[in-house]
Parts: structure tokens; C-alpha cells; sequence
């Protein structure tokens, strides 16, 4: 598959809060990580919800047990990169649906949350590689798109007025990292190792991943870099945006 055109846009940041949403622990710390460390240092809130608690992610492991591993990993991780709150949705790792209820879902944290930005990865079929990209990767990707408008409009999921949850239009743009169609990028200089340690944190997972040693992590070093010399820093991470509300 042929890299995309390098980004110069920045990824806007004169906004305060922002909401991750992901089907799996470990899904924003490929690259994602580092931008939102670079975030919250500025001040800006941001919290998390996973779809799942990535709980088929390791093979010789039950998933009852794995489910809880992970999710602590994952709030261990969120530390790292000074983010506090990590909310797990009861989807099933591994067979994640598109559909209304994933929507409500969606629309249901949005309301609470009340973000200006939304924060996911790659929705895309495939990665850079061309590879396959999963499905919960895209199905949560494109739920958290319509989500973004779901949230806004009240006849839409009326059952969330009756929980409480006013409807909230605000949410200015999707930040999708790992994207394969990127348009615009975050510098992350000074804050790249930052994102790798909330990577690291992941340390049943990565070992059960088998003998990776350094490798994803010279890996993304590698592609921060290259993205960095595009843009004329250190080191960048891309993104692409989605608009929702952010004026064109």
C-alpha cells in the first residue's frame, strides 16, 4: 500500500476537553498516546471509553480473566498520559457490531462526557501495511462518527432524555490516529516517550504477544520519526479529521 502525502496541517488545539473512544485497551497507544499527553500537559481534559475490555486479546488465557487484566492495564496505563477517567462499555471483544445499540452507546457517553473533540484510530479497511484492519476497529470508528451526530439530536435515542442525558452538539471534529488517509498531525516532541511508557504499561498483553522484545516500540519510534521530519519536528504523530460541527 503506498504511504500517504505527509500532513502540514497541525491538528487544532484551542479546545479544552476531549473524549477517546476505542474497542480495545491498548488501541491508543499505538501513536495516540503521545498527542494526548502533549493534551492534558496543555490542561485539557480528556477521558476514555473502550467498546471492550479485551478480553479474547490473549490466546492461552481465559477471558474472564484476561477482561480484568486488561482493563487495569489500560487504566495504569491512562496515567501515564495524565488521563483519569476510563470508562468499559459491554460490547464483546472480538465480535463488536455496528448498529443502534453500539450508536447509543456512543451517543450516551458523548452526552455525559460533554467533549469538544473526539479521539479514535484507524477506521480504514486496512492499515499501512495492507494488511486487514480488525472489525471492531472500524465498526467503533464509524459508530463514534455517527455517534458524534446522534448525540446532538434529541429524537434520535429518546431513551437517553429519560436517563437524564441532554443532547450535546458541540463536538467540533474526530481525530482518527493511524488513519491511512492522514491530514493533518500533532507535534509530539517531548512527549513521545511518554506515550510509549503508557504503552509499555501493557505488559501481560505484549508478553503474551510472544517475543516482541523492542520491536513495536522501534517500530512506532521509527514512523514518529519519519512523520516528524515531514513536518519539521521531532517527532509527529497523524491524524485525520472528521468535521462534525468545526466550521469548513
Amino acid at each position: 500500500m503506498q504511504q500517504p502525502t505527509a500532513p502540514t496541517i497541525a491538528v487544532p488545539e484551542n479546545w479544552q476537553t476531549g473524549l477517546a473512544i476505542v474497542a480495545h485497551p491498548d488501541d491508543l497507544e499505538y501513536g495516540a498516546a503521545a498527542a494526548i499527553a502533549k493534551w492534558t500537559a496543555q490542561g485539557k481534559r480528556i477521558a476514555y471509553v473502550m467498546a471492550s475490555k479485551g478480553e479474547a486479546g490473549i490466546d492461552g488465557m481465559h477471558p474472564s480473566e484476561v477482561g480484568p487484566l486488561r482493563a487495569q492495564e489500560e487504566v495504569n496505563s491512562a496515567r501515564v498520559v495524565g488521563v483519569d477517567t476510563v470508562e468499559f462499555l459491554a460490547h464483546a471483544d472480538g465480535m463488536i457490531e455496528y448498529g443502534l445499540p453500539l450508536r447509543r452507546d456512543l451517543s450516551r457517553a458523548i452526552r455525559q462526557h460533554r467533549p469538544d473533540v473526539l479521539i479514535t484510530i484507524n477506521h480504514h479497511l486496512q492499515f499501512f501495511s495492507g494488511h486487514l484492519n480488525m472489525a471492531d476497529h472500524r465498526w467503533v470508528g464509524l459508530a463514534t462518527f455517527d455517534a458524534a451526530r446522534d448525540a446532538g439530536n434529541r429524537w434520535i435515542f429518546p431513551e437517553l432524555l429519560a436517563e437524564g442525558h441532554e443532547p450535546w452538539h458541540e463536538v467540533r471534529f474526530v481525530a482518527v490516529f493511524g488513519s491511512t488517509a492522514p491530514t493533518h498531525a500533532v507535534d509530539v516532541s517531548g512527549h513521545w516517550e511518554t506515550g510509549l511508557a503508557s504503552l509499555r504499561e501493557h505488559k501481560v498483553y505484549l508478553e503474551n504477544l510472544g517475543d516482541v522484545g523492542d520491536g513495536p516500540f522501534q517500530f512506532l519510534t521509527a514512523h514518529a520519526r519519519d512523520a516528524g521530519a515531514a513536518f519539521g519536528c521531532e517527532y509527529a504523530s497523524y491524524a485525520e479529521l472528521v468535521l462534525i460541527n468545526e466550521p469548513f
